[in-house]
């Protein structure tokens, strides 16, 4: 069976200190909306990659923090925040990104996507991050203000 991977990207201790000067709420709240937006890039591209004749399948691509149940039970979670760029509980997607064998060759979407965007996405995660927590604090600040 094939199996997700991870990705670690190391250097980013300023952004990890800031983030932890938010309240845990916010902090969460600000990596879900720099992480669907990073992801948005390979979903758009994985449903442009589905062979036409699973159309439906790559309607259901998207980039969410839910797996299908059976992937949870699988997933052991490693992040307080974690993001997921796939197709929804299709049992035909993983056949169609990895081939069944002779009778059906795979016909990779997602590993492409990500392929293509990598490196946009972890620019994307380091600079939007930053944009999002002066945002946030900004909004904390003008409410704090308001308090007095």
């Amino acid at each position: 069976m094939a199996r997700g991977f991870t990705v670690k990207v190391e250097g980013l201790a300023d952004l990890e200190r800031a983030l932890q000067l938010l309240p845990k709420a916010n902090a969460k709240a600000v990596l879900r909306r720099t992480l669907i937006q990073a992801g948005e890039p390979v979903a758009k591209t994985a449903r442009a990659l589905v062979p036409r004749e699973h159309g439906y399948l790559a309607e259901s691509i998207d980039v969410s923090p839910k797996l299908s149940g059976r992937q949870s039970k699988l997933h052991t979670k490693e992040s307080p925040v974690e993001m997921f760029i796939g197709p929804g509980p299709d049992p035909a997607a993983h056949l169609q990104e990895f081939g069944t064998g002779p009778g059906h060759q795979a016909q990779p979407f997602l590993r492409p996507a990500w392929d293509q965007h990598q490196a946009e996405v972890l620019d994307t995660i380091a600079n939007l991050t930053w944009i999002e927590i002066e945002k946030t604090a900004a909004r904390l600040a003008k409410k704090a203000a308001r308090r007095r």
